[in-house]
């Protein structure tokens, strides 16, 4: 499979998905999720999407476990919109990387204003 074709596939369903679970999803353990990037393998047989829950931990599993409820419903539909001849299999992973750059950013906002040094 070519490379860029499974990038393509890759930003369309980033794109999809996000729609679906905006619109058609109505789990109500789903809570404030935005797909952050997808990965699809080379032979289009997985994707992993990887998601960015808000939340306290209690919350950003059960909006886990309820992505992970509804991928068969998101699966064959992405491969329907997308016209894929076999669905990939879908696997939701936390993208942890939004919440680790707010942790930065209140470390940096909670270090002294003159850089710690005495004059």
């Amino acid at each position: 499979m070519n490379q860029s074709r499974a990038e393509r596939v890759a930003q369309l369903m980033q794109r999809e998905l996000g729609q679906m679970l905006l619109t058609e999803v109505k789990d109500p353990r789903i809570g404030f999720v935005s797909i952050t990037r997808v990965e699809v393998s080379r032979d289009l047989s997985i994707a992993r999407a990887f998601v960015s829950v808000m939340g306290q931990a209690d919350e950003r599993e059960a909006s886990l476990t309820g992505l992970k409820k509804a991928a068969g419903f998101l699966r064959g539909e992405v491969a329907r919109r997308l016209g894929l001849r076999k669905a990939p299999e879908l696997v939701f992973r936390e993208d942890a990387g939004i919440a680790e750059s707010m942790h930065i950013q209140d470390l940096m906002r909670s270090l002294p204003k003159d850089g710690g040094h005495d004059a």
